[in-house]
C-alpha cells in the first residue's frame, strides 16, 4: 500500500498550486496598469519640527499603551494635513481613505471649522453646564432639528464608547430591565460596560462588563448563513446567489427569526433592556443587513419591552448619501441614538439624543458631564453643520461614493478569485479580499497587508477592518472627488495585480 506524502510534501504542493493560481487570476500585467498621477493640490505643508522618527518610536514604546498598535512595516509619522490629504515628517503625500478612523468628515484642518474654532479660543475655552452658555444652546437646537420623530433630547459626552455606555444606563433605567442584546460582529467601544455589546473576541476583555448582553447572529448577506444577490441596500450586490428575489429578502426574515430565538431562551421571561445595532458595521468590516431587516429587528425588540438604539458613530451626518443617518436608510427609527466620530471631525466630541420619556427617567438622579458640549466642542460641532451644508457633503457622499464602489465593482470582476465582495453606501464602503470565492475563505493577512503595504507606498492610505482583517475599509473624508477614486482605484488595481504576479 502507498504511504501517504508527508506533511512538507503537502504543504509544498499546495504551496505551489496556490501560486499557479493566483498567476493565471491576474487578467493584467502590474506593469501595464498606468496608475494616474496623485490629484493636484495647491497646499503647502509647513516643515516638520518635532521629535526624530527614532525618538517617537522609543517614547511609544516606553510610555505609551501597550496594546497600540501602528499601520505599516515601517509606521508613519503624520506630520499636517488638509481636507483629504495627510503628509508625514518628510512631506510626502498621502490620499487618506480612512479619515482617522471614520472621523475626519469634511476634511482636515476644514478652514471653516479651524476659524470658528481660534474665533471662540479666543472668547473663552471652558465653563462646564454649572453656568449658562449660548454656543450648547445654539448647537442642541441645531444637532436635534436634524433627528426625526420625537428624538428631542441630546447629551453631550466625548466619545463614542461613553455615549454608548450612556445609551446602556438609559435603556437599562427607562425598561427596568438589564438585559441587552447586539450582534456578532458588532463594535460599540472599548469601556467596561460597552466591551460587553463588542463582539469581536480581539477586542474583548474577561471582565464583568459582559454580564447581562446577549449577542445575535450577525445579518450578513455575504458571510451569514443566508443572504446573497438581490438582498442589499447598495450599488452594489454580493455575487452570492441565494433565494430572494428582486424586492423581496427572505434572508432578512430569517436573521429576524434568530433574534427571536435569543429573546425566546435567554432573555429573562422575554423581556430586553435595548437592541444596539449600527446602520453600517464599522470594525466588522462595513457589514450591511438585509432590507428590511433593522426595522423588523426593532418591531421585535419593542414587542418585548425593549428600546432600540442605533449606533451612528460611523455612518451618521451624511456619510452614507441618501440620507443624514444610516438609520433612515432602513426606514426605521430609534428610541436612542448615538453619535460621535464625524460629528466633531476629530474633534473629541459625541452625543446621546434620546426622546423626553427616556430622559425624564434619567433625572431620578443627578447626571452631569463636565467636558460634554462646552464652548469650543459646540462651536465645533456647529461649524461642522455648516460645512456639511456649504459643501455639499452629503450629496458627494452619494454621488462620488456611488461612482467608487461601482468603479470597485469592476475590480471584482477583473480579479473574482481574490476580490470576493464589494459593499456598502455613500462613502462607508469595504472590500473584502478571499482566497477562494465559493467557500469565501479570508485571504491570508500576509497577504492582504502585502497589498495594504503596496498601496501605500503609491500614496493611497486604506483602513482596515472585519473580523479576519481582510477587508479594506474605505471611509475618507466626505470631500473627495471621482479624481481621486480614479487614483486610488488604480493603485488598488496595480497593487493587487503585483501581488498576483509575485
Amino acid at each position: 500500500m502507498n504511504s501517504l506524502p508527508s506533511a512538507n510534501l503537502f504543504a509544498k504542493q499546495l504551496r505551489l498550486g496556490v501560486q499557479s493560481c493566483y498567476k493565471r487570476l491576474a487578467s493584467q500585467s502590474a506593469k501595464d496598469i498606468i496608475v494616474p498621477a496623485m490629484p493636484a493640490t495647491s497646499f503647502q505643508p509647513q516643515p516638520y519640527d518635532g521629535p526624530d522618527f527614532d525618538k517617537i518610536r522609543s517614547v511609544r514604546a516606553n510610555h505609551l499603551n501597550p496594546a497600540l498598535f501602528t499601520y505599516y512595516k515601517t509606521p508613519l509619522l503624520i506630520h499636517q494635513g488638509h481636507m483629504q490629504w495627510l503628509f508625514d515628517h518628510n512631506g510626502v503625500r498621502y490620499l487618506d481613505l480612512f479619515g482617522g478612523i471614520v472621523t475626519v468628515s469634511v476634511g482636515h484642518c476644514h478652514p471653516k471649522i479651524n476659524e470658528a474654532t481660534k474665533k471662540q479660543l479666543d472668547k473663552v475655552w471652558h465653563t462646564t453646564n454649572i453656568y449658562l452658555h449660548p454656543k450648547i444652546h445654539e448647537y442642541a437646537e441645531r444637532l436635534v432639528a436634524k433627528l426625526p420623530g420625537d428624538l428631542k433630547v441630546v447629551y453631550f459626552v466625548n466619545s463614542g464608547s461613553e455615549a454608548n455606555d450612556l445609551a446602556m444606563m438609559m435603556a437599562r433605567m427607562y425598561t427596568g430591565c438589564y438585559d441587552l442584546i447586539s450582534f456578532r460582529n458588532a463594535y460599540h467601544g472599548m469601556s467596561p460596560a460597552t466591551n460587553g455589546l463588542t463582539a469581536h473576541s480581539t477586542w474583548r476583555y474577561n471582565i464583568a462588563g459582559n454580564f447581562g448582553i446577549h449577542q445575535t447572529m450577525n445579518a450578513d448577506p455575504y458571510r451569514g448563513e443566508w443572504g446573497g444577490k438581490h438582498c442589499r441596500d447598495s450599488p452594489v450586490q454580493t455575487t452570492r446567489s441565494c433565494n430572494c428575489s428582486p424586492g423581496q429578502c427572505v434572508a432578512s426574515g430569517k436573521y429576524v427569526d434568530q433574534l427571536e430565538e435569543v429573546l425566546r431562551y435567554s432573555a429573562p421571561k422575554g423581556r430586553v433592556g435595548g437592541f444596539f445595532a449600527e446602520s453600517i458595521q464599522g470594525v466588522g468590516g462595513t457589514v450591511q443587513y438585509p432590507k428590511g431587516f433593522l426595522k423588523s429587528a426593532f418591531d421585535l425588540i419593542r414587542n418585548h419591552g425593549g428600546v432600540c438604539i442605533a449606533d451612528e458613530v460611523q455612518t451618521g451626518f451624511g456619510r452614507t448619501g441618501e440620507h443624514f443617518w444610516g438609520f433612515e436608510g432602513h426606514g426605521a427609527i430609534p428610541d436612542i441614538v448615538t453619535m460621535a466620530k464625524g460629528m466633531g471631525n476629530g474633534y473629541p466630541m459625541a452625543a446621546v439624543v434620546t426622546t423626553p420619556a427616556i430622559a425624564k427617567t434619567m433625572s431620578a438622579a443627578l447626571h452631569f458631564n463636565t467636558f460634554g458640549g462646552n464652548p469650543v466642542a459646540s462651536t465645533v460641532g456647529m461649524a461642522v453643520l455648516d460645512a456639511i451644508e456649504e459643501d455639499q457633503t452629503q450629496a458627494n457622499c452619494s454621488d462620488v461614493g456611488t461612482y467608487f464602489l461601482l468603479e470597485l465593482a469592476k475590480l471584482r470582476d477583473e480579479f473574482p478569485n481574490l476580490v470576493g465582495d464589494v459593499r456598502g453606501k455613500g462613502l462607508m464602503i469595504g472590500v473584502e479580499l478571499v482566497s477562494d470565492p465559493e467557500t469565501r475563505t479570508p485571504l491570508a493577512p500576509a497577504d492582504v497587508l502585502t497589498i495594504w503595504e503596496k498601496c501605500k507606498d503609491m500614496g493611497v492610505l486604506y483602513g482596515k477592518g472585519g473580523f479576519f482583517g481582510n477587508v479594506f475599509r474605505i471611509k475618507p473624508p466626505m470631500c473627495i472627488t471621482k479624481a481621486d477614486v480614479d487614483f486610488a482605484v488604480a493603485v488598488l488595481r496595480k497593487s493587487i495585480a503585483s501581488f498576483l504576479e509575485k
